[in-house]
């Protein structure tokens, strides 16, 4: 059923063209039509990402080049959209390491609570020059058919519950929602919780329904999709990044021109600090309307002490990840706990993870 429903989109878009787009009389087709396709809504970080890169993109080509976005639910899901782009009926594509852990086992390195720095800073490194994702985890895209031109974040992950989460224990049989990938599930098992994956678009009555009790994701996300209105607590942990990354299908990029291609590699290369300054200015905003819309929702943060906590109690899961990906995904774990350790050095002064 899955392929039936894609090849239906692969036929529907090439019932759009691929090679220019109507214009009225007079006006010139482009030359290149892009498609680019993301994991969220209309209103999301992703979407602001997508029409930022499109307007940088656009203006280089002085009309050469567009590009057209598709949402996530315009083409199918955000598994149904990774594929599509592997077939190459999607030029461009935001994909998430949460949602394609199937895929591209050795992703789900970015999913790991408590690897990464609590400073935004050092993180932006990481993601920009970490040679574990850069050279060893694009590769493990490339073999699966897609290319990676960029990692970065949407912001630290957070918890929403109903009861306050201080220490692991607190988990102790909650019914947590999580994404579909085996080792986030994993992660949340590691604090005595039942994970529930769950779609996306179905969290909010699933909240109001008490059928899962908590949830994580970034403050856009919270805020947006008005999690807070049916949660008692918001803790602000920062346990994990919501790292995503920016992709091409290869075959797609490999056949254009080397001045189409520089093009692309510079919008990406202008978009690393753009996707930084996005997510920081949404999810900053997005937190303020929360506490002015939520009297009811107690805030807090977790402390070092917490946080060094729930670190230990996550460890095993460092080779739960080991055991599913094998020699390959043990290479780019140390080698970016390497990174994360440089990184922090190098920003802070001082390395102050312990992992």
């Amino acid at each position: 059923m899955k392929w039936l429903v894609i090849i239906s989109f692969m036929l529907l878009l090439s019932s759009c063209g691929s090679g220019g787009a109507a214009t009225t009389q007079g006006e010139s087709s482009p030359e290149y039509v892009f498609r680019f396709a993301h994991e969220e809504s209309p209103t999301s970080v992703q979407q602001s990402y997508a029409e930022a890169f499109k307007k940088r993109l656009e203006a280089k080509s002085d009309g050469e080049i567009k590009v057209e976005i598709y949402p996530v639910g315009q083409l199918g899901n955000a598994i149904t959209q990774a594929e599509l782009l592997k077939m190459g009926a999607v030029d461009f594509g935001i994909i998430s390491p949460g949602n394609v852990g199937t895929i591209v086992p050795e992703s789900q390195v970015m999913l790991l609570n408590f690897l990464f720095s609590d400073n935004m800073e050092v993180n932006k490194h990481v993601l920009n020059n970490s040679a574990a994702l850069n050279d060893l985890l694009a590769e493990s895209f490339r073999e699966k058919g897609i290319k990676v031109l960029s990692y970065w974040t949407e912001g630290f992950n957070h918890w929403t519950s109903n009861k306050k989460l201080s220490e692991p224990s607190s988990f102790n049989g909650l019914k947590f929602r999580t994404m579909p990938s085996p080792l986030i599930v994993n992660s949340y098992e590691a604090y005595g919780a039942n994970p529930t994956p769950i779609p996306y678009e179905q969290v909010y009555s699933g909240l109001q329904l008490n059928m899962i009790e908590g949830q994580t994701n970034p403050l856009f996300a919270i805020e947006q999709m008005k999690f807070y209105e049916v949660q008692q607590h918001l803790t602000l942990s920062k346990h994990s990044l919501y790292t995503t990354t920016t992709t091409m299908n290869p075959d797609r990029y490999n056949n254009l021109p080397k001045d189409v291609q520089n093009m692309i590699d510079e919008t990406v290369n202008e978009m690393k600090d753009k996707a930084f300054d996005i997510q920081e200015e949404q999810n900053s905003n997005d937190l303020k309307i929360i506490k002015e819309n939520s009297d009811d929702l107690t805030i807090t943060e977790l402390s070092d002490k917490q946080r060094a906590k729930f670190r230990e109690a996550a460890r095993p899961v460092q080779e739960a990840y080991k055991e599913r990906t094998g020699e390959k995904g043990e290479k780019i774990l140390e080698q970016l706990k390497e990174d994360i350790a440089e990184a922090e050095k190098e920003i802070k002064g001082e390395t102050n993870i312990e992992q």
